[in-house]
């Protein structure tokens, strides 16, 4: 075994007593040392009950016959860095966690890892770690928040966190009372989990299920629930048969698993994180999945399952549905199902007994949301590397829109802006040097979009930006413009006024200009100055590449 290095031979008695100070018994000696990377945290709502899943988890573990030893990564809530200085640190938390873990595990050679992520960078930042490690290993998430109930009036609504900040801008606009807004922040968030709609860490938890790299029900069984629990001790006992079978992540994570993973991505109208992040995890393993591929995927998958922020539904809908085994079941002709899983079993296996339980939330391949994927691709003199925009919470009248350039050099001017009212219908709002580089760390803006919603703007403004939008963002937003302006990106020499074209049933996206003007304007900038001097985010700023490669640090 792997963890004899620290356990076997007369070499290893300082190293078994200190492993005797931790509780470890002569029994353990032959026994596999299996990780719990766990990423529990008390300021994370879906992080806060991390140590209950992970006392299942060893549980299944020790009930196979294996030695858990519980250790953690960092974790950052997107929605508490929300619109100040902190969101800078969330995408670039995601490489700090993938080192993390490789650490925790080189030094203490866990012969097997079971991961425990919930949130947006946590679960690419693992899935990233397990490629690159390579060791035997099984995921399970933390689970979806369910729902909260609001009245509003007389009339009772599903919220979550989108609702929340949908309802600033609604109060800004006074449509909705002070009163209101309190009382929707009490209860929009009901308890633990990741937040309810398919957002980021819905997403990717959904995806690691699609990837194969988790058991069914990873990506929908509402955290409150005892099947979490009870999901949790299956992959505990399940990393024991991945250990005794020698199942590799690099066996799961292949060229054909990361399709069925954007497949199941366009069928669901994911967060547009998840092409960063999808991109970053293939990166890891040494598979080449351009930009170009994902959006040759969007124009294949239909849509046929809309939840917040596109519709009222959530989480826990999609899991009476059926889950994710109903949806890759429904899109089964369209998918790579002999792609292994670390059941040991194919996907064509793993889902082949899964029913579409509810047609209202998971619609058939014959009467699809649209005939596309709900994330699409847009290229064009405006974004010639790529930039993405969740088409599914795109209102219809904005598919295709034109409009004058409202420009601003931050997320800050931008929101100020837009409080203010300083925008007209028909507007393309601007957000740039807030890109990997230009951010540093490429933050999300879910405040602005938010405000535009709340605003009743959303169907008549667009909003465009070199750095991220949240999932929980609906309405025109385009994001991860590459290459971005702090690269000299043509989104640089966009001014007032300039008429910007978005096409997104065609995946375009341009600007009225020639491309000789754009060059003198970007010719005529001063040199970019990075906006900080030390620190993590300057060596972020100084390593990472472009939203188009997955914002990865060069080789």
């Amino acid at each position: 075994m792997r963890s004899d290095v620290v356990k076997k031979g007369i070499e290893r008695a300082p190293h078994r007593s200190l492993l005797h100070a931790v509780g470890c018994s002569p029994d353990d000696w032959d026994k596999p040392f299996i990780g719990v990377i766990n990423s529990f945290s008390e300021v994370v709502p879906g992080h806060i009950h991390l140590q209950s899943i992970a006392r299942a988890v060893k549980e299944g573990i020790r009930s196979r016959g294996g030695v858990p030893f519980e250790v953690n990564t960092i974790v950052v809530c997107d929605g508490i860095a929300m619109n100040h200085p902190g969101m800078k640190y969330s995408l670039p938390s995601r490489e700090l966690i993938a080192d993390s873990v490789e650490i925790l595990a080189e030094a203490h050679a866990f012969d097997g890892l079971v991961f425990i992520p919930n949130c947006d960078k946590v679960i690419p930042g693992m899935l990233m770690a397990a490629v690159r490690l390579n060791l035997p290993c099984v995921f399970v998430s933390g689970g979806p928040m369910m729902a909260g109930k609001f009245y509003q009036g007389n009339q009772a609504k599903s919220a979550d966190l989108s609702s929340v900040f949908q309802a600033v801008g609604e109060t800004i606009s006074g449509n909705m009372s002070e009163t209101e807004l309190a009382e929707l922040e009490r209860v929009a968030c009901p308890g633990c989990g990741s937040c309810a709609g398919m957002f980021t860490a819905n997403t990717m938890n959904c995806l690691t299920e699609a990837l194969g790299m988790a058991l069914p029900g990873n990506g929908t069984i509402p955290a409150v629930q005892a099947r979490r629990i009870q999901l949790a001790y299956k992959a505990g006992q399940q990393v024991m048969d991945v250990l005794a079978k020698d199942i590799r992540p690099k066996d799961v994570i292949t060229r054909d698993s990361i399709y069925n993973a954007f497949a199941v991505d366009m069928a669901l109208g994911g967060s547009t994180n998840s092409t960063l992040h999808l991109m970053a995890i293939a990166h890891e393993a040494g598979i080449a999945f351009p930009l170009s591929l994902v959006s040759e995927i969007s124009q294949r998958i239909p849509h046929i399952c809309k939840l917040s922020p596109a519709s009222d539904y959530h989480i826990e809908d999609l899991d009476l549905a059926g889950g994710i085994p109903a949806v890759m079941q429904e899109i089964c002709q369209l998918l790579n199902l002999e792609a292994q899983t670390v059941l040991g079993k194919s996907v064509g296996e793993t889902i082949k007994e899964a029913k579409v339980k509810n047609r209202e939330v998971i619609r058939s391949l014959s009467n699809p949301y649209s005939i596309t994927g709900g994330i699409s691709i847009l290229f064009g003199n405006l974004a010639p590397e790529g930039a993405v925009v969740k088409s599914a919470a795109v209102a219809p009248e904005m598919l295709i829109h034109q409009g004058p350039a409202r420009v601003f050099d931050s997320e800050e001017a931008a929101t100020t802006a837009i409080m203010k009212g300083e925008f007209k219908s028909g507007e393309v709002i601007i957000i740039r040097y807030e890109g990997p580089k230009g951010g540093p760390g490429m933050r999300e803006m879910l405040t602005p979009t938010s405000l535009v919603s709340g605003m009743d703007m959303d169907d008549k403004v667009a909003l465009i930006t070199d750095g991220r939008f949240s999932g929980a963002t609906r309405g025109a937003a385009i994001g991860h413009v590459s290459p971005e302006a702090a690269e000299r990106g043509p989104i640089a020499a966009v001014k007032d006024g300039d008429i910007v074209k978005i096409d997104i049933p065609n995946h375009k996206l341009k600007v009225e200009l020639p491309q000789k003007e754009i060059e003198l304007r970007l010719n005529l900038l001063p040199p970019f100055k990075p906006k900080v001097k030390a620190g993590y985010l300057k060596r972020y700023a100084d390593k990472v590449t472009s939203a188009s490669t997955g914002a990865v640090f060069a080789d």
